[in-house]
């Protein structure tokens, strides 16, 4: 059928990833970082960056598993589930 290209478009722009459970539709690209899966935890977190995150991820591409660090990027990949844990400061 040609009218697939008109329904599939908009799927091949976003992914899903799930933080702490939410699911969240973002769009497609090569990386995603620290700051962007910390937001779609806490939305206020572009305006109070000196929080700091506890970021784990699974079921990623390579690795499949892992810590994102403040300043670091992950392979975006559709599924990703990211905890997001705010540490205490000291």
């Amino acid at each position: 059928m040609t009218d697939n290209d008109d329904k599939t478009g908009p799927h091949d722009k976003t992914i899903t990833i799930v933080v702490n459970g939410t699911p969240h539709q973002v769009p497609k690209k090569d990386e995603l970082t620290y700051a962007e899966v910390v937001t779609y935890f806490d939305p206020t977190y572009p305006q109070h960056p000196q929080t700091v995150y506890s970021v784990t991820y699974t079921r990623g591409d390579k690795p499949k598993e892992g810590t994102l660090a403040p300043g670091g990027s992950v392979k975006a990949k559709n599924g990703m589930d990211f905890h997001v844990i705010p540490t205490s400061e000291s």
